[in-house]
C-alpha cells in the first residue's frame, strides 16, 4: 500500500512538471521574466540557449511541421513597447494557442512552413523588453535558430522581420549567418541614433542625438556591421518600406539597402502602400507574400 502511494505520487510529480513545462494553451505568457531552466525544457516552442554572458529561454511558435524542413521561414515581430507594461492577461493574442494561431495564417499565406521567435521579452521569452536592440538580443536571437535548426532539421531560412524585427533579421545577417536562402525585411529601423533623433523632434522633444528610442546608449546597428555580412551569390535581400512611413523612415532603409549593395551583396529596395496614418505595417501582405515566393523559389 505504502508503496503504490509512493508510485502515485511520482507520477502526479511527474505529470504536474509535464504540465508545468507544457503550459495551458490559453494561458497568459509570461513577459520580461528570467530564465528559469526548469520551465524551459528541451521541447518543440522552447529553446534553452547559453552564452558566455548569460542564458536564456526563447519561445517559438510553429505554423505547422517543421521537421527536416528544407526552408522554413523565421518570423521576428516588431516592438512591443506599447504593452510591455501591461499585465500578461491584458495582452492581445498573448496565449501559445494565439501565436501558434498566427503562425498558421502566416504558413497558409506563405505556403511553406513558418515558424515565430519571440524576441527577448515578449510572449514567453526570457529577458528585457526594454533593452532591445542591444548587441545581446541578437545574439540570443542567433542561438535560438542555431538550436531550432537542429533540433527539427530545417536546412535553410528565410528571415522575415517588420520594424524592430526587421533590424533583428539585419543584425543576424550581421553575425554572419550562412544559412540564410533570403531576407525579407519590411518597414526596418535602422540609422538608430538618427532615427531616434528625428522621432524625439518630430514628437516636440529635447533631442539627446546619443540614445536610441530606448533610452539606450550604443545600439547594435546593422549599418554600421555591413561589411561582416557572409558573401552569398544566391542569397538576396529584401528592403520593403513606405516612403511616407512616420515610424521607420524610408530614406535610412535605403541607406541600409545601398550599404548592403555596396558591399557585394543583391538587395531590392520597394517602395509599398501602407495604411495611414503611420503607413508601416507591410508584414500581413507584401512581406510574407514575399518571403513566401522567395523560399518556395
Amino acid at each position: 500500500m505504502i508503496m503504490k502511494w509512493f508510485w502515485l505520487l511520482a507520477v502526479g510529480l511527474f505529470l504536474g512538471n509535464h504540465a508545468a513545462f507544457a503550459g495551458d494553451a490559453n494561458a497568459p505568457l509570461e513577459w520580461n521574466g528570467k530564465p528559469n531552466r526548469a520551465t524551459c525544457p528541451d521541447e518543440e516552442s522552447y529553446a534553452w540557449v547559453k552564452l558566455d554572458q548569460g542564458k536564456a529561454c526563447i519561445r517559438y511558435f510553429s505554423g505547422g511541421p517543421v521537421d527536416q524542413a528544407p526552408v522554413a521561414i523565421v518570423l521576428f515581430q516588431g516592438d512591443r513597447n506599447r504593452i510591455m507594461d501591461r499585465d500578461p492577461e491584458e495582452i492581445r493574442n498573448n496565449t501559445r494557442r494565439a501565436q501558434e494561431g498566427f503562425a498558421r495564417s502566416m504558413t497558409k499565406k506563405a505556403d511553406i512552413p513558418v515558424i515565430v521567435v519571440e524576441r527577448p521579452g515578449t510572449y514567453g521569452s526570457s529577458g528585457n523588453h526594454r533593452k532591445r536592440r542591444q548587441l545581446r538580443e541578437f545574439e540570443i536571437l542567433n542561438a535560438a535558430l542555431d538550436l531550432i535548426k537542429e533540433r527539427h532539421g530545417i536546412k535553410r531560412f528565410v528571415l522575415l522581420g517588420h520594424s524592430g524585427g526587421a533590424t533583428a533579421g539585419a543584425a543576424l545577417l550581421t553575425l554572419g549567418r550562412d544559412d540564410v536562402r533570403c531576407a525579407v525585411l519590411t518597414s526596418g529601423a535602422f540609422a538608430l541614433l538618427e532615427r531616434s533623433a528625428r522621432l524625439q523632434k518630430a514628437a516636440g522633444k529635447k533631442v539627446n542625438p546619443d540614445v536610441d528610442v530606448t533610452g539606450l546608449t550604443d545600439p547594435y546597428d546593422p549599418l554600421e556591421h555591413v561589411d561582416s555580412i557572409k558573401p552569398d551569390p544566391k542569397r538576396m535581400i529584401y528592403l520593403l518600406g513606405n516612403p511616407q512611413d512616420k515610424v521607420t523612415p524610408f530614406d535610412l532603409q535605403s541607406r541600409f539597402a545601398k550599404a548592403v549593395e555596396k558591399a557585394g551583396h543583391r538587395v531590392a529596395l520597394e517602395a509599398h502602400a501602407g495604411q495611414p496614418p503611420l503607413y508601416h505595417n507591410l508584414l500581413d501582405n507584401i512581406g510574407i507574400r514575399t518571403a513566401g515566393r522567395c523560399g518556395r523559389e
